[in-house]
């Protein structure tokens, strides 16, 4: 019998931790390759942790609800190989430390400019234990201050703090804690109360679940850092779904899966970065970074109401066909949460479908740190005027608005608008003789 070390996987560019939620297996449990362990968080995404070896859970390392570095062990798995070369060596742990170290150096900036103030604060103070990211978010949600937090006891290793150590907490804060009220600089939190809520008896009160509170704090501080401007452009897309229904039981018979209108927007927004490279940008302080990778994500609701956006890397080396099988895949994964940390990083640009709600148009928020996104509004047929050779007629055709989003400190309404027509000219001027 030989042991193992199962290590936290690296699960996405930028992520150097996770929180363990829940242990699927207990000690002395058999568990096979690839079977999943445990379910770990990120800053991005809940997912399961597999198995990298068959055998017995001989023990567990890391408790539920502490926070693990990647490539730190989490677990002991006892194999049926010989001893031999199956546990890391101490070169190999030196090395494994190395990488560590320089992915830690090497995270993003962005990363570190999502952090408020106030999450900064409590890790700047003399108090030198280390806080998870989820338990600062907790913090500053609930207007704790660094001074209050570093009084709170902790029963994670070595005295971390724990989110229920928190949860604990709040049930017992007394009501005249006061914390300081945020600078005018501070990032705002979705818990700071503008106007006084009144609540009745009869009124239902439902506590937002981690996700919700995610999306709404990363809301708050995308309209915070970025100026939003909105441009509209109505695009006429009856030539696709002329050939969307011609084709789609076709399609559907030859590749076994629906072909629907996103892969359509995906493909001509692909299309139009490549004409405009400057929407596929970032903003680091006074830096524009011009990404080179066309990644598009798409925003797919969840059966609990909130969204999630995963992204279709380098969508410009991709025809209709690849984005389609990529569109229904990332679709049904993020429906079944199975989605993986890597399946949402790396976005450049992002579209949300408003029209698969009956919306004509909307005015979307831009994810950070992307620069614009589009929303695409509901195809409905309308008589419009038709230029032919002998006249113009009026006919009906499919209209859909696009509403594009962008970032005004970077791009300016020429870029925007530009932009946004481009797009529908690609959309318009599809091939209804496209072969499948």
């Amino acid at each position: 019998m030989a042991s193992v070390e199962m290590l936290m996987p690296k699960m996405g560019e930028s992520i150097v931790e996770g929180t363990v939620l829940t242990w699927l297996k207990k000690e002395g449990d058999f568990i096979e390759q690839d079977e999943s362990v445990l379910e770990v968080a990120t800053d991005k995404v809940d997912t399961e942790v597999p198995s990298t070896h068959e055998g017995t859970l001989k023990k567990i390392l890391v408790q539920e609800g502490e926070v693990v570095a990647v490539g730190a062990p989490i677990a002991i798995i006892e194999t049926a190989g010989e001893a031999n070369g199956t546990a890391p060596s101490a070169t190999e742990k030196e090395q494994d430390s190395t990488a560590k170290e320089e992915l830690l150096a090497a995270a993003p900036a962005q990363t570190a400019s999502l952090i408020s103030p106030a999450n900064q604060a409590a890790s700047n103070t003399s108090d030198d234990r280390f806080y998870s990211p989820l338990v600062k978010n907790i913090a500053k949600e609930e207007g704790i201050s660094a001074v209050e937090l570093s009084k709170i006891p902790g029963t994670g290793k070595d005295g971390r703090v724990t989110k229920q150590d928190m949860m604990n907490y709040l049930e017992t804060r007394s009501t005249s804690v006061s914390s300081p009220s945020p600078s005018p600089s501070s990032a705002p939190s979705i818990s700071e109360t503008k106007v006084s809520v009144s609540i009745s008896g009869e009124d239902e009160i439902i506590e937002m679940d981690r996700m919700r509170k995610m999306i709404a704090t990363r809301m708050v501080e995308s309209k915070r850092i970025s100026p939003h401007v909105t441009s509209f452009v109505e695009a006429d897309m009856t030539n696709i779904v002329l050939w969307r229904n011609k084709n789609k039981d076709a399609y559907k018979k030859k590749f076994g899966e629906p072909i629907t209108y996103t892969p359509f927007f995906i493909e001509a927004i692909a299309k139009a970065i490549g004409d405009f490279p400057m929407i596929n940008i970032s903003v680091d302080g006074d830096r524009i970074i011009r990404k080179k990778a066309i990644n598009i994500g798409m925003a797919v609701a969840l059966p609990s109401g909130n969204l999630i956006v995963p992204v279709i890397k380098n969508a410009d080396q991709l025809n209709l066909v690849g984005i389609s099988k990529k569109v229904n895949d990332l679709a049904n994964r993020g429906r079944a949460n199975k989605l993986t940390a890597d399946d949402l990083s790396g976005g450049t640009y992002t579209v949300s479908n408003v029209g698969s709600f009956g919306n004509v148009m909307g005015t979307p928020i831009i994810p950070q740190p992307q620069v614009a996104i589009m929303a695409v509004g509901a195809i409905v047929k309308k008589p419009a005027v038709v230029e032919t050779p002998t006249g113009d007629v009026i006919a009906i055709r499919h209209k859909m608005f696009l509403s594009h989003s962008y970032d005004h400190r970077v791009v300016d309404g020429s870029l925007g608008g530009m932009f946004v027509r481009r797009v529908a000219d690609y959309l318009e001027s599809f091939d209804i003789n496209t072969e499948l």
